[in-house]
């Protein structure tokens, strides 16, 4: 009985392989597509703080430009290849460098909002030819029908884009950053649309076409890797643009953009002006700060304060002077960013200014979001200090609700009082009464008080007690000696002059931030 030899394994036919690289380069370049969106939104968002707004505008332009991309696209489908090659070369380019171009808009020309619309438009324009291009070149391969076409198509293309959405936050922005991170995909876009073209289809461009795209790809190339070389230098020259001051230090942390600057602005005293920066909005300036966490803190400590409870206030300086109080037995500090409360602790100034306020004993640090971490804590606190961001951005207009005040009620002892810092009555009425209307709309009774801040301002506080009778506006019997802060200072702040006088608007909820359209609106007329 003689033995059969195996049967020898098929080939794959050449076109399967050709048709798998067109549906390869459709699922990288919608990868990419993607990509370049979500760097817009997020890049405005961090300089504008409108992630809404600056999501609606970045979709809208681009989708529609897309639609114009694709019709415009009809006339090159002769030169399907050349075209499709051409059209990611310069996608690539644009893409790559837009957000380092619109961060350049921002800081030195004051031009942002123009810029990104225009970069919207063209990037959405590129993006729309891609799809009639890769058609044409995919029928080229073999004749299919046109719905079979479009499903394959389609099916790499939202693959992809579900592939650029997940790693434009977990993989291009933790290791590579925003500006490094557009580079990086610019050239992965254009490297998917050159090496398609020059080998799958390069019998179908001329020797003067391939030459033109071989040059091209060495210009898009040295250009992004250029820019890659310099970004971190001209990160630092455009930030430093921004501020009047020197910075010091500069991060990105997962949640925010934070800048240290620091100055001599009273040279013959020797006065260093120390201010921290989250997402461009200035939390204190050394110089004053201590007018304000006086006011914040010391009106709400009259009473019982053996436990403590502050939301926000990761640099410590609400920390410092709850801790002047000896009866204080425990401080839980409830803050987003463990990147502020670790600047905090090892920036030598800033320390000495919070003096060390995290390494007391009697302090507890929560590193979550305050409004999820309220609906899961049980305990119940004497005073509650709210030293929160403005509400000026969608992520902290939630921090300004009525829900999130009923949350602080049900953690509130019996006699306990809320302190909430409320922005400018004079600067922005409406946010500052809306805020006042949430809170006395989520059960409590309230006082506005407000300081001259000259780092800010006239700033506003709420002191709020739960029920309907107004808590006392009085520092306590005990308070320790203060630099701005005394009984008189105190009696006039809680005076509101007819400019100034209410403002009755209705309160602020999860599906109705107010507070936000107010906020964004008034400062930004100032």
């Amino acid at each position: 009985m003689t033995a059969t030899a195996p049967p020898e394994p098929r080939a794959v036919p050449r076109w399967r392989l050709a048709r798998a690289s067109v549906l390869l380069a459709v699922f990288v370049c919608a990868a990419c597509g993607l990509v370049y969106e979500l760097a817009l939104v997020a890049l405005g968002s961090y300089l504008i703080g409108d992630t809404v707004g600056q999501a609606s505008i970045v979709l809208g332009v681009m989708v529609f430009a897309m639609g114009i991309g694709a019709l415009a696209a009809k006339p090159l489908q002769p030169w399907a290849a050349s075209a499709f090659a051409a059209v990611e070369l310069v996608l690539a380019l644009l893409g790559g460098l837009s957000v380092l171009g619109l961060y350049a808009a921002f800081a030195w020309l004051d031009l942002y909002a123009p810029a990104l619309v225009a970069t919207a438009f063209i990037l959405g324009l590129l993006i729309g030819a891609e799809i009639p291009l890769l058609m044409v070149l995919l029928q080229k391969i073999r004749e299919q029908s046109a719905g079979s076409a479009v499903a394959d198509l389609f099916a790499a293309d939202y693959v992809g884009a579900l592939l650029g959405g997940l790693a434009f936050p977990f993989l291009l922005m933790p290791v590579f950053g925003q500006l490094r991170g557009a580079l990086v995909v610019g050239a992965v876009n254009a490297l998917a649309g050159v090496v398609l073209v020059f080998t799958v289809f390069r019998r179908d461009v001329s020797r003067r076409a391939r030459a033109a795209l071989a040059a091209g790809s060495v210009v898009v190339g040295l250009c992004l890797g250029y820019a890659y070389v310099v970004a971190d230098d001209f990160e630092v020259t455009a930030r430093q643009q921004l501020y009047r001051d020197p910075v010091v230090h500069a991060e990105r942390s997962r949640y925010q953009d934070i800048v240290l600057t620091r100055s001599v602005p009273i040279v013959s005293q020797g006065v260093t002006d120390l201010r921290l920066y989250l997402n461009g909005d200035l939390q204190f300036s050394s110089v004053d700060e201590y007018r304000y966490h006086e006011a914040l803190v010391h009106p709400a400590l009259r009473g019982t304060r053996g436990s403590v409870l502050v939301l926000g206030g990761g640099d410590g300086l609400a920390v410092r002077e709850v801790l002047r109080y000896p009866d204080v037995s425990s401080v839980t500090v409830v803050e987003l960013d463990p990147a502020v409360v670790a600047l905090a602790r090892r920036e030598p100034q800033l320390r000495d200014l919070n003096r060390g306020a995290f390494d007391d004993p009697r302090v507890r640090l929560v590193h979550t979001d305050a409004f999820g971490w309220l609906r899961e804590v049980r305990e119940r606190f004497d005073t509650v200090i709210v030293d929160l961001p403005d509400p000026d951005e969608t992520a902290t207009a939630k921090l300004y609700s009525v829900e999130f005040y009923a949350l602080v009620r049900a953690v509130l002892a019996p006699g306990a009082r809320m302190v909430v810092q409320s922005g400018s009555p004079y600067f922005a009425p409406r946010s500052f009464w809306c805020i006042d209307a949430s809170i006395r709309e989520a059960g409590f009774a309230t006082v506005p008080y407000h300081v001259d801040v000259p780092s800010f301002g006239d700033w506003g506080f709420l002191l709020a007690a739960a029920g309907s009778t107004p808590p006392v506006l009085e520092l306590p019997a005990d308070a320790p000696p203060l630099r701005y802060l005394d009984a008189g200072t105190l009696r006039l702040a809680g005076h509101f002059p007819p400019d100034r006088a209410r403002v009755d608007v209705p309160p602020s909820t999860l599906l109705h931030p107010r507070v936000l359209e107010y906020a964004r609106a008034e400062w930004r007329s100032y």
